[in-house]
C-alpha cells in the first residue's frame, strides 16, 4: 500500500489484520478483567504488538513512530480542550459556580424527577455548547454532588449525565463530531442532523422513560432532608451564592459557545472570569486560585464528601487520562495507517448485500474503530471513507451514512474505558466506565433503534427518490 512515508509497502492480509486486532482486544480484556493490570501497561503491550506487526510488513522503527505521532498530531485540538477542562473545573470550584448550581439544584430538584430532569438539562447544555466534555465537567459534576446528597447510586447518576451530554455531542450544529461526520460523508450539516432525528429522538425518549421509571422509586420519603439542609448551609457559609455573580463563568462559557467561538477561546475566557470572581467576590487569594488550576485541593466546608467534590479539577488531575489517551491514539495510528483496520473492515464490507445489514455493519465498525483507536474522530473519518462507495452503490443518501457512523462512533466512545471520552468521563465523574456504562441507556439503545428503523425501511433516504 502507498503510505505517507513515501515507500510502497505490502498491504496486510485479512488473516494478519484479524489476528492483530484480536490480540489487542484479548490483551486489554484479559488484562483488565482477569489479571487486574493497569490500563496504561496494557496499552504499552498493545503498542509493542502492533509495532511488531507493522515491522513484519516492512515498516522501519522511525516510520512506525511517525504513524503514532501522526495520530496524536491529528487529535491535538481534543488534547488542548482536555487540558483546559481540568482548569475550567478547578476555576469553577473556586468561583462558587459549582457550589451555586448545587445549592439551588438541591432546593428544587426532587428525587423522583432528578434523573429525568438531569438528563434533559445535560442534553440542553450540550446542544447549546456542542460539547459533551464541557457538560460532563460542569453540570455533570454538579449532578454527581446532588445525587450523592440524595443517596442515589453514583454509577446510575453518571450514566444519566453521559446520556444527556452525548445527545448534544451528536445533535448540536456546533459539535465537532456532528460537523466532522457530515463533512466526511459528503452531506449537508443540517440534512445530517435531520437524518439523525429519526433514530436519536426515539432512543432519547425511551431512555427518558427508563430514567423516569427508576426515579419514581426514589420518592420524597427517601430524601434525607436534614442532610441536604446541612450541605446547603455549608455551601452558603463558605461561598457567596448570588446567581448573577457566581454563575457568570458558566454564562460566559455558554454564550461564547453558542456564538461558535473556538472552544479553546471560550474555555480560556471562562477560566479568566472564574478566577476574577474567585478573587474579587469569593475572597480567595490570587496565588491559591492560580495554583488550583494546576492541582486543586479539597474544600473546607467541614463535610468530607463535599470537600472532596469541591477539590476536583486542575491540569494534574487529568494526567492519568491524558497519558492513556496519548497511548491509545498512538496505537490507533499504527492500526489505521499500516492498513490493519482498513483491511479487516473492507473484508466485511464486501460481503454486505442488504441495506439494513449495511447500516448495522457501519454501526459495528464505528464501535470497532473506537475499540482499536481510542478516539471517535479518527473512527468517524475512517468509516466514512470505507463505507461511502458502498452506500452510493446501494443508492442510499450520504446522510444515512453519516448518521450510522455517529451511532457507532460518537455514541459508543464514552462506553469504552481507554477512549479519550471514556477516560475523561470516568476521571471527571469519579465513576469507572464499566460501572456507569450499564446505565447509559441512550448510548446503546440508539444503535438498536437505528437497526430496527432501518429494517422497517423508515428514514432510509435514497439518492434518487422516485
Amino acid at each position: 500500500m502507498e503510505t505517507d512515508i513515501g515507500r510502497q509497502l505490502p498491504t496486510p492480509t485479512l488473516t494478519q489484520s484479524l489476528l492483530c486486532f484480536l490480540v489487542v482486544v484479548a490483551l486489554i480484556g484479559s488484562g483488565l478483567f482477569v489479571f487486574a493490570i493497569d490500563l496504561h501497561v496494557l496499552m504499552f503491550l498493545c503498542l509493542l504488538w502492533a509495532g511488531a506487526n507493522a515491522q513484519f510488513l516492512g515498516y522501519r522503527y522511525p516510520e512506525i513512530r511517525a504513524l503514532m505521532s501522526g495520530a496524536i498530531t491529528r487529535a491535538l485540538p481534543a488534547i488542548y480542550i482536555f487540558i483546559l477542562i481540568g482548569m475550567v473545573i478547578a476555576s469553577f470550584m473556586h468561583s462558587g459556580t459549582i457550589a451555586a448550581l448545587m445549592y439551588y439544584g438541591l432546593d428544587w430538584l426532587s428525587p423522583a424527577l432528578f434523573l429525568s430532569l438531569g438528563m434533559i438539562l445535560c442534553a440542553l447544555m450540550s446542544v447549546a455548547t456542542g460539547t459533551s466534555w464541557g457538560t460532563v465537567g460542569t453540570l455533570g459534576v454538579v449532578f454527581m454532588g446532588i445525587g450523592d446528597a440524595m443517596a442515589m447510586p453514583l454509577p446510575l447518576v453518571a450514566g444519566m449525565v453521559v446520556c444527556g451530554a452525548t445527545f448534544g455531542d451528536k445533535m448540536s450544529p456546533v459539535s465537532d463530531t456532528t460537523n466532522l461526520a457530515a463533512m466526511s460523508a459528503g452531506t449537508d450539516l443540517y440534512r445530517h442532523i435531520y437524518s439523525m432525528l429519526f433514530t436519536t429522538l426515539p432512543a432519547f425518549a425511551l431512555a427518558l422513560v427508563i430514567f423516569t421509571a427508576i426515579g419514581s422509586a426514589y420518592n420524597d420519603s427517601n430524601l434525607a432532608t436534614a442532610d441536604i439542609d446541612v450541605i446547603r448551609n455549608a455551601l452558603a457559609d463558605r461561598y457567596g451564592l448570588s446567581p448573577l455573580i457566581s454563575l457568570l463563568p458558566i454564562i460566559v462559557l455558554t454564550v461564547l459557545s453558542i456564538r461558535r467561538v473556538a472552544p479553546e477561546v471560550s474555555m480560556s475566557a471562562s477560566i479568566v472570569v472564574a478566577a476574577l470572581v474567585a478573587v474579587v467576590y469569593q475572597g480567595s487569594s490570587g496565588s491559591a486560585v492560580l495554583n488550583a488550576l494546576w492541582a486543586n485541593s479539597p474544600g473546607n466546608t467541614g463535610i468530607a464528601n463535599l470537600d472532596d467534590l469541591l477539590g476536583r479539577g486542575g491540569i494534574f488531575s487529568m494526567a492519568w487520562t491524558l497519558i492513556l489517551a496519548l497511548m491509545a491514539l498512538a496505537l490507533g495510528g499504527i492500526l489505521h495507517a499500516a492498513g490493519f483496520l482498513k483491511v479487516l473492515l473492507a473484508g466485511i464490507i464486501s460481503r454486505v448485500q442488504r441495506v439494513v445489514t449495511l447500516v448495522a455493519t457501519t454501526i459495528a465498525s464505528g464501535f470497532i474503530g473506537n475499540l482499536a483507536m481510542g478516539e471517535a474522530y479518527i473512527s468517524i473519518i475512517l468509516n466514512c471513507q470505507l463505507f461511502r462507495e458502498k452506500y452510493r452503490d446501494k443508492g442510499v443518501d450520504p446522510a444515512v451514512l453519516s448518521r450510522s457512523v455517529e451511532e457507532g462512533s460518537t455514541m459508543t466512545t464514552g462506553l469504552i474505558p481507554w477512549t479519550t471520552a471514556g477516560a475523561f468521563y470516568a476521571t471527571t465523574l469519579g465513576v469507572p466506565v464499566l460501572e456507569y456504562a450499564p446505565y447509559a441507556f441512550f448510548n446503546y439503545l440508539n444503535a438498536v433503534i437505528a437497526i430496527v428503523v432501518a429494517s422497517l425501511g423508515f428514514g432510509l433516504f435514497r439518492n434518487n427518490p422516485g
